[in-house]
């Protein structure tokens, strides 16, 4: 007969004590939710949508809906590169096969208009040579439903005749072929993944079962995530890649919380409490630590909602899922599996009283200031290559070399002088002087990194529209600068609500956006995080120089990314070209993710600091026991989630090879260098300054500040 758990006051205590008593019937709950999550949250993919790269609001987007309302046209989105087999594309037997071609594009469905070499001889639209011309499409609807019609016709279209060969690409095929291509990169990674974990998982517990649950409340996060994620698209855009985040995040923090709630526990039995006070003091104590930590995590990924793409939005709706779901496998589920398999989770011998991170600890406090300065000094050399950040703007290079419409592309770049899927469209509102607009368009072609101005359209308002044919140049160099160019020039007399639109200028605006609110975002989280770690340690310090540390390791994981993806270095070895410069939405992804999981570790350690602080009253010594009893721990669950973030680097596109080098390097830095090294010795370094708070702050955690040992609870 089970033993009924002790009665030990808090909230969580009591919810540890339930999952006792009701082991079974909580256990089988989970079984039904992990089994009924998963097949709804199987199904989320089709309800995901697809993004492109615009900003609600911005001048390039009011463009676009100018020229589909009035004009029936926008961004060629599908371009046919087209080479004669034999002579040049004005051969007869060429420029019929062409003609026959472009008829048959124009027919398919969703395509709103055409425009091709042999409509008009454009040279923009002829290879220097004479033997390639382009065929430029526009395929109206969404981003998901455009790229799964092209999906279909991208196949359809690529052929070769006797005539002419022909390839698909176009900026709607790039970004077709990313996601299908991250879409694999990221299943080929969780499954090489999984098994590793749970192999060091079992190496890290010594036991297979812990092993198992660890991973099965990761699981249960990630099919929770899931679930919540299609339910979320039924009322608003959710991205497809919020669910492969889900993945890597709901297996990591599942493991995360699932390590620190059974070491616990572990150590409550080695102390002497029967199997069910065991679990409850488990619950109460390292509960109190994941909540603050799951907090921590979703308050950064939340600040992601300032951004108005639902791209980025996606992701916080993703890590506010994940931290539900994990935090509630940790604090419910897992408990009830400890109070009935506890015995088979438990360490047949207790760990030694002196580790590796132990012995580093006491080097680095005895010489503080010199170990500090030594690591801190490395740091910062790693650091340093952020100095020369450059943000740019996506293109073919995402993809791995030999993709079809990467090679469409570069071709296009190699062989035209002339870059026509990228035309810049310039709308000249109604009522427009005819006269005026044919000068505004001398005017415009006169601009440097202009190729060609095409012969004004005029829509049913009578709005002009001005096609501005960039060069090569431009879009390979300095992408907003030649659309400010475009966009200072004074447009005609009369007219100045001149609208510039098109791709470059949605990337463009796309940049311009993100960058205008990432000092925001950069406040809330350094904000909200400061907040919460007072309320944890009650100290102004202490979360002080956690911020402090956080941003010295994302520092390190700019400077990598700078160093590797931007620059070059070991690019041959990572199978990437670089660019010379960093698309910046993923580095503000990965700034909130990493800043997330950084917390996540100073959380852990802080709370077991302050537990023994407030046991003993001794600094140094509170310092070395919280991190002999937490240091390996967070530096195991740091080397699985580096490893999850890791497998994507294996991956064809350059975007995940960033997240994945980039996350796992800061990851590991984190746990390593600075929580165990540089942390330690500005404690030791501050002595009780560490605590010192405001009278007012003071009274104020004593208040509503939260500690690791419940209030009350017997020692």
């Amino acid at each position: 007969m089970q033993q009924e758990p002790p009665t030990i006051p808090g909230p969580l205590a009591r919810l540890g004590a339930l999952a006792v008593r009701r082991s079974r019937a909580v256990l089988l709950t989970a079984l039904l939710l992990f089994l009924g999550l998963g097949a709804y949250g199987a199904g989320a993919q089709a309800d995901l949508d697809l993004a492109r790269w615009d900003a609600p609001g911005t001048e390039s987007v009011e463009a676009a809906r100018m020229l589909r309302e009035d004009f029936r046209t926008g961004n060629p989105n599908l371009a046919l590169l087209v080479t004669a087999r034999r002579g040049d594309v004005d051969a007869p037997a060429a420029d019929r096969a062409a003609r026959a071609l472009v008829a048959e594009v124009a027919a398919l469905p969703h395509v709103t208009d055409t425009h091709a070499y042999w409509d008009d001889r454009s040279p923009a639209l002829r290879s220097e040579d004479g033997r390639r011309g382009l065929i430029l499409a526009r395929l109206e609807g969404t981003a998901t439903a455009t790229r799964a019609q092209l999906a279909a016709l991208s196949p359809l279209l690529t052929r070769t005749t006797p005539e002419l060969t022909v390839r698909v690409g176009g900026q709607e095929e790039i970004s077709r072929q990313v996601g299908e291509q991250a879409r694999t990169d990221f299943l080929t990674a969780e499954a090489l993944v999984l098994p590793a974990v749970v192999l060091l998982l079992i190496l890290v517990y010594r036991r297979t079962a812990a092993a198992l649950i660890t991973v099965g409340t990761g699981l249960l996060a990630v099919v929770g995530t899931l679930a919540g994620l299609r339910l979320l698209a039924q009322f608003t855009q959710v991205s497809t890649f919020a669910a492969n985040i889900a993945l890597v995040l709901g297996i990591g923090l599942g493991i995360d919380y699932s390590l620190f709630v059974i070491t616990r526990y572990r150590e409550e039995r080695i102390a002497g409490h029967a199997q069910p006070e065991a679990v409850v003091r488990a619950t109460a104590a390292a509960g109190r630590t994941v909540i603050f930590s799951g907090v921590t995590v979703a308050v950064s990924l939340s600040a992601l909602l300032v951004f108005p793409f639902f791209f980025l939005s996606s992701f916080a709706y993703a890590g506010i899922l994940v931290v539900l779901t994990a935090v509630g496998g940790a604090v419910l589920v897992l408990p009830a599996a400890l109070a009935r398999w506890g015995h088979r989770m438990e360490r047949a011998t207790p760990p030694a009283a002196s580790g590796l991170w132990h012995r580093i600890v006491l080097r680095a406090l005895r010489r503080p200031a010199l170990s500090g300065a030594a690591v801190l000094g490395v740091l910062l050399l790693a650091a340093s290559p952020v100095l020369g950040l450059r943000f740019g703007l996506p293109d073919e290079r995402t993809l791995p070399a030999g993709a079809s419409s990467r090679t469409v592309s570069e071709t296009v770049h190699r062989e035209f002088a002339a870059e026509p899927t990228d035309t810049v469209q310039v709308v000249v509102p109604a009522p427009v002087d005819r006269r005026a607009v044919a000068a505004y368009a001398a005017e415009l072609a006169r601009v440097p990194g202009v190729f060609r101005v095409e012969p004004p359209e005029y829509g049913k308002s009578g709005a002009a529209l001005l096609a501005v044919v960039p060069t090569q140049e431009a879009m390979y160099g300095d992408v907003p600068a030649f659309v400010e160019r475009i966009r200072t020039t004074d447009g005609p007399p009369g007219s100045p609500d001149v609208l510039v639109g098109g791709y470059p200028a949605e990337t463009t605006d796309f940049r311009t956006t993100l960058l205008d609110r990432l000092p925001l975002v950069v406040i809330l989280i350094l904000a909200s995080t400061f907040v919460i770690l007072f309320l944890l340690t009650g100290s102004v310090l202490l979360p002080a120089k956690a911020t402090v540390l956080n941003l010295l390791s994302l520092s390190v994981m700019f400077g990598c990314l700078v160093y590797v993806f931007q620059d070059g270095h070991f690019a041959t070895v990572l199978g990437f070209t670089p660019t010379g410069s960093i698309e910046p939405s993923i580095p503000v992804l990965m700034f909130c993710v990493v800043y997330g999981l950084s917390m996540d570790y100073e959380v852990f350690l802080l709370a077991r600091i302050k537990e023994e602080y407030e046991r003993t009253g001794d600094t140094e010594r509170a310092v070395v026991t919280g991190i002999r009893r937490s240091a390996p721990l967070i530096t195991a669950a740091a080397g699985i989630l580096a490893l999850s973030f890791a497998a994507y680097a294996t991956g064809g596109v350059v975007f995940l090879k960033e997240l994945g080098v980039g996350t796992a390097l800061a990851v590991l830095v984190d746990a390593t260098l600075i929580r165990v090294v540089l942390l330690p010795v500005t404690m030791r370094l501050a002595g009780r300054a560490n605590w010192w708070a405001p009278g007012p702050l003071r009274r104020a955690h004593r208040r509503f500040g939260l500690s690791e040992t419940p209030r009350g609870a017997p020692a």
